[in-house]
C-alpha cells in the first residue's frame, strides 16, 4: 500500500510549530521539576552567614523571605555524645543541614534552639508556639522545625506547638528529624556512632577528636562508659559519609519546604509583611 501526503498549508504548519514549542516547554519544565536542587557532590562544609538569621541585615532578611518565605528552626540539646564529639552535636547537626537547605533552596535559618522534650511541656510548648507565631508575623508562610535529637517526643513537641500557628490556613509547618525524609542506606542517624560522627567530621572537623576513643573495645548499646549507640565510628565514620548524609537530608527537607508552600492557597504563598523595618517589624 502506498500512502501519499498532501503538502501542509502555511496555516497548519504554523500551528504545528507552535504545538511543538509548547510541548518542548512542558517537557523541559517537567524535567526541571525532577532535577534535584542539590547535585551529588555539590555541597561544601561552609555555612554561609547569608542564610543565617542572626547574621543577616534587615534588607537581606526581607529579600530572602520575599523570594522564598520559609524559615527553618533547628532543635537540639546539650548532651553526652561520646568523648570525641561536642556536647551540642544534635543542634549543630540540624543547623548545618538546614543552612545547606537554605543555601540551595532558599529561605532562612533561625539560630539553634537548645531545649528538648524533657522540659515541662505545659510550660515549654506555649513558648515554642509564641516563637512560631512571631516568625509567622515576620511574614513567613512555612515553618519547619528540625530536631537533631532523634526521639519522638521532640517531634511531637514541635508539631504540637505548630498547631495553633497553622490552624487558620495562612501558614504551613511541620516537625521533622533531620533524616525523617531521607532515611536510607546512605542517610541515617545514631548516637555518637557512624552517622553523627561523620556529620561532625564533615561540618566541624576541628571539633572532633577520634583519639579520645582509644583503641580498645567500645561498650555496646549506649552503655557506660562510652555511651555510643551504633556502628563503631573508628571503623565506619568519615567526612564523605557525613557529606552524603547531609546532602540527602538537605535535599529532602528543601523539597518538603516547596511542597508545604505549594499546599497553601495561591494568595497565601507570598511574604506576608509590608516591610522589615520599624513601623511594621521590630523583633522575634
Amino acid at each position: 500500500m502506498i500512502v501519499t501526503f498532501k503538502k501542509a498549508s502555511p496555516r497548519w504548519t504554523a500551528v504545528a510549530v507552535v504545538f511543538l514549542i509548547l510541548l518542548a516547554a512542558v517537557t523541559l519544565t517537567a524535567v526541571d521539576a525532577r532535577r534535584p536542587a542539590i547535585g551529588k557532590g555539590d555541597i561544601t562544609n561552609e555555612l554561609p552567614p547569608s542564610v543565617q538569621m542572626q547574621f543577616m541585615r534587615p534588607d537581606q532578611l526581607e529579600a530572602a523571605a520575599r523570594k522564598f518565605p520559609v524559615v527553618y528552626v533547628p532543635f537540639g540539646l546539650i548532651e553526652w555524645h561520646g568523648r570525641h564529639l561536642p556536647l551540642g552535636n544534635d543542634a549543630l547537626k540540624a543547623h548545618g543541614i538546614l543552612v545547606k537547605t537554605a543555601e540551595h533552596f532558599g529561605g532562612v535559618v533561625y539560630p539553634p534552639v537548645y531545649f528538648h522534650n524533657g522540659f515541662d511541656q505545659k510550660t515549654f510548648v506555649p513558648v515554642l508556639t509564641e516563637l512560631f507565631q512571631r516568625l509567622k508575623k515576620t511574614g513567613f508562610r512555612v515553618i519547619i522545625g528540625v530536631s537533631g535529637h532523634n526521639v519522638q517526643g521532640q517531634i511531637d513537641m514541635i508539631n504540637q506547638a505548630l498547631k495553633p500557628v497553622t490552624a487558620d490556613g495562612t501558614a504551613a509547618g511541620v516537625g521533622l528529624w533531620e533524616i525523617t525524609l531521607s532515611k536510607s542506606r546512605e542517610s541515617g542517624s545514631d548516637h555518637a556512632a557512624k552517622w553523627e560522627t561523620s556529620n561532625m567530621m564533615f561540618l566541624y572537623p576541628d571539633l572532633v577528636d577520634m583519639s579520645m576513643l582509644g583503641t580498645g573495645s567500645l561498650a555496646p548499646n549506649m552503655k557506660a562508659p562510652d555511651g555510643i549507640g551504633g556502628l563503631d565510628p573508628r571503623k565506619h565514620a568519615s567526612p564523605e559519609v557525613g557529606r552524603q548524609n547531609i546532602e540527602l537530608a538537605a535535599e529532602a527537607i528543601g523539597k518538603k519546604a516547596r511542597q508545604l508552600l505549594k499546599s497553601l492557597q495561591k494568595d497565601k504563598r507570598s511574604f506576608n509583611l509590608k516591610s522589615i523595618r520599624p513601623g511594621y517589624w521590630w523583633l522575634i
